[in-house]
Formats: structure tokens, sequence, C-alpha cells
């Protein structure tokens, strides 16, 4: 086995290994894989797309292409002419599953910050990258395909006298600048939030740690371009090609394996709390009890007139950059008052509403000639 086909098949072996961990939090998570979203769309298709940029890879390796080196001229046969351009057609395969694996991992994780800033200032910030990453997609593909090598059929001829159908200089330069400019945008969205949040250590080492793997993918972009140049008779550019997406996989499927991570080792939530632990609804319920045989009606009682905030009807399950689910709080005040109705308020009452009085009377209990009502009035605050 050579060595890029070991490197090659252990990034892939890891890679799924955390994308199937992804899988199964957001299954925890939902509760249900109807309820995926398109994030975890796109990194399944992500890993097709770097399946076979990964086997085409290990294939090209061991192929001639219609680069060829000036100082070492080939004297071609058909065989030669015929393996060429086999050659030429999987560096075009190649090119075009790298490229989309890598902007496929930039969507997933601008859907992923656009989600968790939702509310934020940041949101703007979200925004205007993903415009620009769309943007540099559709200019860098179509000067690829359609202004760089003319005719397109060029790409794979043997031997062809234009540099930009072999070499792909061009090409390489627009992908270097539209790739890293990107990427770099990408890794500075969550930069404030993270050094303004206030984390044990040893978890923000953790973040330190995909930070540091985001690096790694920038540095593998910029090396792979180095070596493309560089180096374009060699082989050097074919090892940074698959490290460049295989940990930008990682790094954008890490975040999401927290709460597999959890459930499965006991873990303590991304905030210092137990996994098992959750905020109780039960205090921030309201009870009421109403009599049978009166129109009386019970008041609520509670033990601490402190604020209490409590989950509201309307909750959104974000997964964050450590599967911690955020929700939406409301607090409640209930105002309680009380008065006297006369009997013929309360039969015009019971004649709007038959056989239903304040208080959860029946018709048989309008016997008296004065009830008290107890009005409560509740008021959420968001």
């Amino acid at each position: 086995m050579s060595a890029l086909a070991a490197e090659s098949w252990t990034w892939y072996a890891i890679s799924w290994v955390v994308v199937i961990a992804r899988t199964i939090s957001r299954r925890l998570l939902h509760g249900s894989f109807k309820k995926v979203q398109a994030d975890d769309i796109l990194m399944l298709v992500a890993m097709v797309t770097d399946t076979v940029l990964i086997v085409c890879m290990n294939i090209l390796a061991k192929t001639n292409t219609n680069l060829i080196d000036p100082a070492h001229p080939a004297d071609l046969t058909p065989q030669d002419i015929s393996e060429r351009t086999y050659g030429s057609k999987l560096v075009l395969v190649v090119e075009q599953m790298q490229i989309v694996t890598v902007w496929l991992v930039k969507c997933c994780l601008l859907i992923m910050y656009a989600r968790l800033t939702m509310s934020l200032k940041q949101n703007i910030a979200v925004k205007f990258v993903a415009a620009y990453v769309a943007f540099g997609f559709v200019l860098m593909e179509v000067l690829y395909l359609a202004v760089w090598c003319r005719p397109f059929t060029e790409y794979w001829a043997v031997p062809t006298d234009n540099i930009q159908c072999s070499a792909a200089t061009n090409h390489l330069i627009t992908n270097a600048v539209l790739n890293i400019t990107s990427d770099v945008m990408i890794i500075c969205i969550p930069m404030p939030v993270f050094l303004a949040v206030k984390l044990p250590v040893k978890r923000k080492a953790i973040l330190v740690g995909v930070f540091a793997l985001g690096v790694f993918t920038i540095l593998s972009a910029i090396l792979n371009k180095y070596y493309s140049f560089n180096q374009p008779f060699g082989d050097q550019w074919t090892f940074w090609y698959i490290r460049e997406s295989s940990t930008a996989i990682i790094t954008a499927n890490l975040p999401f394996t927290w709460t597999l991570l959890q459930n499965t080792f006991n873990l303590k939530s991304f905030n210092g709390k137990s996994s098992g632990a959750r905020t109780s609804e039960a205090q921030s319920r309201f009870r009421s009890g109403y009599g049978r045989g009166t129109n009386h009606l019970t008041t609520i009682t509670r033990g601490n007139p402190g604020i209490e905030l409590g989950s509201c009807n309307s909750q959104e399950q974000i997964n964050d950059a450590f599967g911690t689910q955020l929700k939406i709080y409301q607090q409640t005040e209930v105002h309680v008052s009380t008065h006297d109705v006369e009997k013929g308020a309360l039969e015009t009452t019971n004649a709007v509403s038959p056989g239903v009085y304040p208080g959860g009377a029946s018709d048989s209990d309008t016997s008296s000639h004065e009830s008290e009502v107890g009005v409560v009035s509740g008021r959420p605050r968001p």
C-alpha cells in the first residue's frame, strides 16, 4: 500500500466515524431521523463527494496526465496517449469533487452559525459570508469550466499547448484566493463569542482544539496550492488535497458529537451541568383548583415571591457548539383580585355561557345571593 493510500483511507475512516457520531447525536437530540436539518443532509452529500475524491485521487496517483515535464519530453505511444487522456479526465473529477466537498462543508458551518446567531448582530456577518461563499463558488466554476481552458475538451487533450488546460494555473490562483479568504471569514465569525464566553479551562481547551483544526484546514489549503505551483510534477499536493477536505469535514462535525458523548459517558453538559439535569418546569407551572359546590375560586399561591422563569410553549432546540440545548424562557406575572358580584350580574353571565360559572360551579350552585369571584390575569414576558 502506498503512503497516499494509507493516509487517505485513514482520514476517510476518521471522517466517517465523526459523521456517524454526529448523525446519532442529532437523532438523540431531535428524537427522530425524520427531523434532520439541511446541514445534516448536506454533510452526507459531502461524504459522497469525498468518497469519489479519495478513490479517484488514489487512482490518479498511479496514472500519468497531459501535464508533461518539459525537461523530460515523452515519446508518446497510442497507449501512453490513452493513459494520459484517462488521467487528465481524473484530474478534472478530482478537482471538482474537492471543490464541492469543501464548499459543502462551508455551507454546513454557515447554516449552523445562522441558527446560533438568529437574534444576534453576528447574523449579519453570517449572511455576508454566505453571500461571499456562494458568489465565490459560482465565479470559480464559471471560470474553470467555461473560460480558462477553451475548448473544454482541451482539459484531457494529449498533448496540449495551453498551460491552463494542463497546469490550470489561473484556476489554482482563483481557488486559493476564494477558498482561503472564505475560510478565514468563517473561522472569525464565532471568535467574539468565544473570547467573551466564560467556561472552565478544560472546556475552553476543547474549543481551542476545534479552532486549531480549522486553522489546520486553512494551512492545508495553502500548502496544497504551494506544492501545486512549485512541484507540479510531484505528488505532495495530493496529500494536502486529502488533508484539507478531511480536516474540514472533521472540524465541521465535531461540535455536533457532544450529545452522543454525554449519553455514552454520562458527561456533564458543556456549560457544566449534568447530562440529566434539566431546569424543572414544575416550579413554573401554575396550579389552580376549582370547588365543586361553591362559587368561590381557589386562588393561586406561590411560596417564593421572587422572579421565576419557566419554559414557554415556543422552544427552539438548538444544538450549539457542543450540543447544549438553548430554550426561550418567559416570565409570567400573576395578579389576583377579588370583588363581589351581584346575583343579577352572575345570572347575566349564566345567560351568556349556560351551565358554566366562574369558579367552576354547576347550575345547582346558583342559590347564593352573592358569589366571590377570583379574577386571574396572566401577562407573559418573553
